[in-house]
């Protein structure tokens, strides 16, 4: 037989008691556990997480002080300046990284703080370098926090600011931060063309990290404060001898001018800002959305005055934005690159409330001719446009190519092709607006029909042919005015001759090249009906992993 059950012993005096929850290493006695002070409650925790918070939030009063004594603003002033109030939600406040070693760790946000707000009640994702922490260097732990942000602005299909003010890769922690970089260069060319990406410069941006904003969509810079260079004066000093400023090197105004990096110039903080808070409030949220519609009033579309903007001799220069203003909603427009090749325009509009990309040839700047820097320019605003499927209207006026020996050797055959190539692939709404002349291989490439224009207007003074009547005259009649015992009476009977005969009003549209020659009066109320019949437009791409753009 089996012994009967004793049932559980009775506890000895000083046993040790462990509870389920706890592992043996923490075990009290009995006694101790009734001595124990009563834990804090979750109110109490909360408060002091709260006050921890606000700690973070608030910075280093010395650091913020000195900011503010050089007239600068703190990252979180300036997401209050650009999100709307109380939508931001801060990612990552508490994430720490290692600053010199193994056993040292950052402030709080490790140099930047990112997150979600609203811009307009647009949905928006955003990273803000603090330049209080570390000089706004980028670390690993700094790095992962605009990894995470990026990947969440891509998954919900919202647009990515990054404002910079950073001294680049943190030194300490050497290869660790390249890697950072790196993964922000890649998730950055992942996501272009899929969400609108703005990059803001409120500081300097020098190195490896000025690659960030060159993969950005639209680049904004702030005048005589932001800088962008691979090698900063001191470097250029020791390996070439040459003296050179911050400025001069890698300012605002050399980018706007010079290089076309800034597509923006603003002349303060707060400016650049509003003018983000614009430019996303013009821009669909990713590739897959349609852009915001602004409601507007019915109106008259009629525009008599756009039978006095352009001069009919052609010759004569004008200013092409002024017929961009009488075409677009309230003359409103967002122009980006306006000092980088002025010779062409590229903007931002709103027709009827539906929003366009504009290219427009600049005849008050070297006649409106294509040269290297308009041609990149303008192919790069209209790929732009086509990734996040914005109409494209382009107004033509252009007498051709720049001709000479720096152009040739600046590559503007590549440059050209480059627009070319951005012309045919986009599958966008596209009309084209011939206002007065287009020559040439400049005609062709200022999305001409043959490119897949989809609906080409033309005004009475336009003027498309392979050349202007007087070079044509001195091609096709070079001997006979040569003999000629009056040249120049004999010149403008031949110009009078090609100009009746190949550059009258209706010869491109006799051709099949041009839709209709319109009244310049009438020219937005075209675009309005043209826009509505092209809204459902499909375009199939060939099956290919991408093509290869001249670059």
């Amino acid at each position: 037989m089996s012994a009967p059950d004793p049932g559980p012993a009775a506890p000895r005096p000083g046993l040790r008691l462990v509870r389920g929850d706890e592992p043996a290493g923490r075990a009290e006695t009995a006694e101790n556990l009734a001595a124990r002070p009563a834990p804090p409650s979750l109110g109490e925790l909360a408060d002091a997480r709260g006050a921890r918070r606000r700690a973070i939030e608030d910075g280093d009063e010395r650091a913020v002080e000195r900011r503010h004594g050089n007239g600068r603003l703190t990252a979180r002033e300036r997401l209050d300046l650009l999100l709307d109030p109380g939508s931001f939600t801060a990612i990552d406040t508490f994430r720490r990284g290692s600053a010199r070693g193994p056993k040292l760790t950052t402030p709080e946000t490790d140099g930047v703080v990112a997150g979600s707000g609203t811009v307009g009640g647009q949905r928006v994702f955003v990273f803000a370098q603090d330049a209080t922490v570390l000089g706004g260097s980028l670390g690993a732990a700094h790095a992962a926090t605009i990894h995470k942000v990026m990947d969440l602005a891509v998954a919900t299909g919202s647009p990515l600011i990054g404002l910079h003010d950073s001294g680049g890769a943190r030194i300490q922690e050497g290869v660790a931060a390249l890697d950072g970089y790196g993964g922000i260069f890649r998730r950055s060319v992942a996501a272009s063309g899929v969400i609108p990406q703005i990059a803001v410069l409120l500081g300097p941006c020098a190195g490896g990290a000025a690659y960030a904003p060159a993969l950005a969509d639209v680049v904004v810079m702030v005048r005589d404060v932001t800088r962008m260079y691979l090698t900063g004066p001191d470097v250029v000093r020791q390996v070439t001898g040459a003296e050179v400023t911050h400025e001069e090197l890698g300012g605002a105004a050399m980018h706007g001018e010079r290089t076309g990096l800034a597509h923006v110039v603003a002349d303060d903080e707060e400016t650049a800002l509003a003018d983000v808070r614009t430019l996303v409030g013009l821009l669909p949220p990713s590739n897959a959305d349609p852009a915001p519609v602004r409601a507007v009033v019915p109106e008259d579309h009629a525009r008599p005055r756009l039978r006095d903007i352009v001069p009919t001799d052609g010759a004569v220069p004008y200013d092409v934005t002024d017929v961009i203003a009488e075409i677009v909603d309230g003359g409103d427009h967002f122009e980006l690159s306006e000092d980088f090749a002025p010779n062409v325009v590229t903007t931002l509009a709103r027709v009827a409330g539906e929003l366009v990309g504009i290219v427009a040839n600049q005849p008050a700047v070297l006649a409106g001719v294509l040269d290297r820097a308009a041609s990149e320019k303008a192919a790069r605003f209209v790929r732009f446009c086509d990734a996040f499927g914005v109409p494209l209207l382009s107004l033509v006026d252009v007498p051709g190519f720049l001709p000479g020996l720096d152009q040739e050797h600046q590559a503007v055959i590549r440059h050209g092709a480059q627009l070319l190539y951005a012309y045919c692939e986009a599958t966008v709404p596209r009309i084209g607006v011939v206002l007065r002349k287009a020559y040439g291989g400049a005609y062709i490439v200022m999305d001409s029909r043959s490119l897949g224009c989809d609906l080409a207007l033309a005004w009475p003074t336009n003027e498309v042919a392979v050349l202007g009547a007087p070079s044509a005259v001195d091609v096709l009649f070079r001997r006979e005015l040569a003999s000629s015992d009056d040249p120049d009476q004999l010149r403008r009977e031949y110009e009078h001759s090609y100009r009746e005969r190949y550059l009258h009003p209706d010869h491109a549209a006799e051709q099949g090249l041009v839709d209709d020659v319109i009244d310049p009066a009438a020219t937005r109320s075209v675009i309005v009906e043209g826009l509505a019949m092209l809204r459902g437009k499909r375009a199939d791409r060939p099956a290919r992993k991408h093509g290869n753009v001249p670059l």
